[in-house]
């Protein structure tokens, strides 16, 4: 009897290590093709977020280096369109660019997975700091001596946005000469990108900045909130912010596309031609999970919109279905 015990234990232990040995020969195989150079162009408000996010995952593929460029999102997807410039991810900030400017040529589907809202930052040593609000900012940027900045509305969702932001401004405050007031003054501060306006900022060149809250937070700015109904925040909100539009440069010369008002909704896909497309299914992965990636993009302030509608659901690969989902027919 004592025999069989120690026979049958001896089975079960070699069961057992067999099978271990294969699990972990099946995760070494795996590991080891998601390897090399992760190539993500994105949207410079996401240049916090996606470093640490970076940083994360190249400790859980050690073989694996991400390489980062950051650019205004009409920028990010012109290195694709126009230079001809290998990635493998592009995230925008805004996920019409995506579709308006990738899709169908360049990617297939686009994944919203992030929010934000567009705020008047500042510091201790801007003028009149501590007598603007959400009242009165604008006529304390239309002051003679207070220089403001914002970004390229041809280059950077932000920088549209702004503008939007101005026109939806004109209807709240009844102010219908504000857009041209504020939007002919300080020129000469308009910059490719929102968070190359930082600079600025902070060495007191420019008092204001018109800027997303995620990167005002992040950079532990002063901010001013405005009323939902000019922030671009709220979903419902949808058919207010539609009211006005702004045109930006198009795919080709002398080809305008007509930017309306909306939600700030981030946008990302996988391009066709990934060069690294393992890699690049694993950063997927890691990005929209709940626990990993989305859970630090929450952290800097830009909550998660997973899942959301997308008119691409049915280009989306099967296994990402779960973060997007089908428009109603």
């Amino acid at each position: 009897m004592n025999k069989i015990i120690k026979l049958l234990t001896a089975t079960l232990i070699l069961i057992t290590t067999f099978s271990c040995n294969n699990l972990n020969k099946e995760k070494n195989n795996e590991t080891s093709t998601i390897s090399g150079n992760l190539t993500i162009f994105h949207a410079g408000s996401l240049s916090v977020p996606f470093k640490q996010i970076s940083k994360e995952f190249e400790k859980k593929y050690p073989d694996v280096k991400v390489l980062r460029e950051s650019a205004g999102s009409v920028t990010c997807a012109r290195k694709i369109t126009d230079l001809k410039r290998e990635c493998d991810i592009m995230a925008s900030a805004d996920y019409t660019i995506i579709n308006k400017l990738l899709i169908p040529d360049y990617a297939k589907w686009n994944i919203k997975f992030a929010s934000n809202e567009m705020v008047i930052a500042f510091t201790e040593k801007s003028k009149y700091h501590n007598k603007i609000n959400k009242t009165n900012w604008f006529n304390i940027l239309l002051k003679e001596d207070i220089f403001y900045g914002r970004s390229d509305p041809n280059s950077d969702p932000c920088g549209y946005r702004s503008v939007l932001t101005t026109k939806l401004a004109a209807d709240y405050y009844n102010n219908p000469e504000l857009p041209e007031k504020l939007l002919s003054k300080d020129n000469n501060f308009i910059r490719p990108k929102e968070v190359d306006l930082l600079s600025l900022l902070e060495n007191n060149t420019i008092d204001y900045i018109f800027i997303y809250r995620s990167v005002a937070e992040q950079h532990k700015l002063n901010f001013i909130l405005l009323p939902d109904s000019i922030n671009l925040k709220k979903p419902e909100l949808s058919d207010y912010y539609s009211r006005v539009s702004v045109k930006i440069k198009g795919k080709k010369p002398g080809e305008f596309i007509t930017q309306k008002g909306e939600p700030m909704v981030y946008g990302i896909t996988l391009l066709d031609k990934a060069p690294n497309k393992p890699t690049a299914n694993a950063f997927m992965d890691f990005l929209l999970s709940k626990e990993q990636g989305m859970k630090i993009m929450e952290e800097n302030g830009q909550p998660s919109v997973i899942p959301s509608v997308t008119k691409t659901f049915n280009n989306i690969p099967e296994k990402w279905k779960k973060y997007a989902r089908e428009k109603s027919k």
